[in-house]
């Protein structure tokens, strides 16, 4: 549920706090799988490598691709379709770079580079993520995070799909002139975060979260989650994102309903060093739509 602002750490932290890539000990690989909004064809596959360079710092890499399935092509003189299919892409590449300033303060930057496409239209653009958190306490329980997403200059589509056909009076060719397209800017949020870690016994911890968004295209967010952590082996999360209008149905200005929830199992693969095979598996609940679901694997080695 994006709740993790405060807490999150390894690589994926470049989708909600850059700053947490800080604590990727040595080389850390994901794989995930996205099923957005089940039932629309929407899809999103991620790649994540990250590497630790000494005591400079961690270096990170993302390349995230969403499809959208086929769709029909659609013209003026064929408003029904049947003429074609085309697929919308989009593309983002990401190079992040974190590193501790302190024993309690870790900071980062992410630079992306966007890329939409259709068939005959596209735009590129480039946006950068800054992030920071604080940790302290005895045991490190407490945490606070602030990140900034998607800060950078405004897109803007071109392409053979902007071209229209004319005629001149009096004249027997046609030329073609292009459409200007419009210029948009890019969704700009801020995220602030606190998160505390109870320790129950030796084995067991339990971490409460809480993150406020500032949306620039949307409403102001407030999230709370708790998550049940079973030593480093099993993790259980739940969260609930809450804005203004969300219990109201005809009020509601997203797909999203607000409960969230996820499951990681983690094997060690040599306790020594740290390395282990992680899977994940989350679900959002959506109205309407069949919820969004992610299935992914980590490797640390």
């Amino acid at each position: 549920g994006n709740v993790s602002t405060a807490n999150v750490k390894g690589l994926e932290s470049m989708f909600i706090n850059v700053a947490g890539l800080a604590f990727t000990n040595r080389t850390e690989l994901v794989f995930s799988h996205t099923t957005y909004l089940k039932g629309t064809d929407i899809n999103m596959f991620a790649f994540g490598f990250a590497q630790r360079i000494g005591d400079a710092g961690v270096l990170g890499m993302q390349i995230v691709s969403m499809s959208f399935g086929e769709i029909d092509v659609t013209t003026p003189d064929s408003p029904e379709g049947g003429i074609g299919t085309f697929e919308p892409n989009l593309l983002n590449i990401s190079i992040a770079y974190s590193k501790a300033f302190s024993n309690s303060i870790y900071g980062g930057i992410n630079i992306k580079i966007i890329s939409e496409s259709i068939a005959d239209a596209n735009a590129q653009g480039i946006a950068i993520d800054a992030g920071i958190q604080y940790v302290t306490g005895d045991k490190e329980q407490i945490k606070f995070g602030i990140a900034l997403k998607n800060i950078g200059p405004t897109m803007k589509f071109s392409g053979d799909g902007l071209l229209q056909t004319a005629f001149l009076t009096g004249e027997t060719s046609a030329f073609s002139m292009s459409t200007p397209s419009e210029s948009f800017e890019l969704p700009t949020a801020l995220d602030i975060g606190a998160s505390y870690d109870f320790y129950i016994g030796d084995w067991n911890r339990v971490t409460v979260a809480g993150n406020f968004r500032s949306n620039a295209f949307g409403k102001d967010q407030f999230m709370l989650g708790l998550e049940y952590a079973l030593k480093s082996y099993l993790m259980l999360r739940a969260a609930y994102t809450y804005e203004d209008g969300i219990t109201n149905k005809a009020d509601r200005t997203t797909v999203f309903t607000g409960p969230s929830a996820g499951i990681t199992v983690s094997i060690p693969t040599n306790k020594e060093k740290g390395s282990s095979i992680d899977f994940d598996y989350s679900y959002r609940a959506t109205d309407p739509f069949s919820g969004t679901h992610s299935i992914g694997a980590s490797i640390v080695f």
